[in-house]
């Protein structure tokens, strides 16, 4: 058993493109027109035909408070390994990128969150 597919709740599927793909590096996967909404997943450039991250919609009533909580709380929604959190951290900075956490060394883990701008906080990880 593996991962296909992981989800996050984004408030604006083309805003949450524009930055998963422009700003993250990710690379369109599908997009599929379902009525106002989309099938609209991403991938790794590393592995194309790996685990999808589905850019899902935020209408659900349950989604707003869940989002709402846990980015009060700190918690990010998920997280993405990169090899370096600091050059990463860099990276996005420059491009404009919020962190809500700067690159924090957790012994066997370096690890920084950051906003996707579409209602999430995100965590990358770098293992030691």
């Amino acid at each position: 058993m593996r991962i296909h597919l992981s989800s996050v709740f984004v408030d604006d599927q083309a805003k949450a493109l524009d930055f998963y793909t422009e700003v993250l590096g990710f690379r369109l996967k599908d997009d599929v027109p379902m009525g106002h909404s989309r099938w609209l997943t991403v991938v790794s450039p590393d592995d194309p035909d790996g685990t999808q991250l589905l850019l899902e919609p935020s209408e659900h009533p349950a989604v707003k408070p869940y989002k709402d909580a846990l980015v009060a709380d700190g918690i990010p929604a998920t997280s993405f390994a990169v090899d370096d959190v600091r050059a990463e951290h860099t990276r996005l900075t420059a491009l404009g990128v919020r962190f809500t956490q700067e690159p924090t060394d957790l012994g066997p883990v370096v690890v920084a969150v950051l906003d996707d701008t579409c209602g999430n906080l995100i965590q990358i990880a770098q293992h030691a």
